[in-house]
């Protein structure tokens, strides 16, 4: 094997790259409200989002041609936030946009920065900076950022730090979010799943139990007279098999042979009231035509 073989086995996976489970982030791509042709942006985001609004896909100019959210608004920052779904505390989650420093941004500006930032004492907020700003949209395809969700659906949230023509914020669209989902604990035994644990043992069904516990253990095992004598003969069983069997049985004797005529003779009362007075001129389809009475 050669050394450069080598080095690229022992390379360290990208970020993020075991978070393979889908995770849900709503209207990620920015698509709805759609903006209007003769504007370039609506105050709103839809799909559970808050803060910022929608650039239209013009102003965006993004490759796929995709709608963006701007996280200024008003010359002022707007954190832009939303929950990822589908995802339980202690999962592993990945999650990756697409920035641009926007097209209004001259070549001479600052590039555009910002955070992500998500609840987790152990989640440092990410910090990032768009493409140099060129007077033209300049977009970064792929952004990820990698975090152990420290609550089910965890808030996610976009921050402006730019300063210096603040009007000029960055953009963001295409945000996604994959995991690695944390394993499901089953359910813990003990006294907490005994119901007559506690305060409960003294009600009287739990003293009765325990009272024929006791005597069972007891009980030789191969002796039927002592078991039984503790549990009973079955006697409310055998009798509930018995009415199951004759139920079954009497519903077996019920004659089920008729006059195929006789019953629809049964069934066409009500609709030769209903139809009694339609004429042929009336209908499209004479009544006859459409109904066996």
């Amino acid at each position: 094997m050669t050394l450069s073989a080598a080095m690229a086995l022992a390379a360290p996976a990208p970020a993020g790259a075991e978070d393979t489970e889908p995770a849900v982030v709503v209207n990620g791509t920015f698509s709805s409200p759609t903006v209007p042709a003769d504007k370039q942006f609506v105050q709103r985001i839809d799909g559970g989002w808050t803060g910022g609004g929608v650039r239209s896909a013009t102003r965006a100019a993004h490759p796929q041609g995709l709608q963006a959210a701007g996280l200024i608004w008003n010359s002022q920052p707007v954190p832009l936030s939303t929950r990822v779904r589908g995802v339980r505390a202690g999962a592993a989650v990945t999650l990756s946009w697409d920035d641009n420093p926007d097209s209004c941004a001259s070549a001479s500006a600052s590039r555009r920065t910002y955070t992500v930032t998500v609840a987790g004492t152990d989640n440092t907020p990410g910090e990032f900076s768009t493409n140099q700003p060129t007077g033209a949209a300049n977009w970064f395809i792929g952004r990820t950022y990698s975090f152990t969700a420290a609550e089910d659906a965890p808030q996610i949230t976009f921050t402006s730090t730019t300063s210096g023509s603040p009007v000029c914020g960055p953009l963001i669209t295409n945000v996604a979010a994959k995991q690695t989902a944390p394993p499901l604990t089953p359910p813990q035994g003990g006294a907490s799943s005994d119901p007559c644990s506690g305060d409960a043992k003294d009600n009287p069904q739990c003293k009765d139990l325990a009272a024929d516990k006791e005597k069972i253990e007891k009980c030789p095992p191969t002796s039927k007279e002592c078991l039984a004598g503790v549990a009973g003969e079955g006697k409310a069983e055998k009798d509930g098999i018995a009415k199951e069997t004759q139920a079954v049985e009497d519903f077996g004797k019920i004659p089920r042979d008729q006059n195929p005529n006789t019953a629809a003779t049964d069934l066409c009362t009500l609709p030769n009231a209903l139809t009694a007075g339609v004429g042929p001129g009336d209908a499209v389809v004479p009544p006859s035509d459409w109904w066996y009475c």
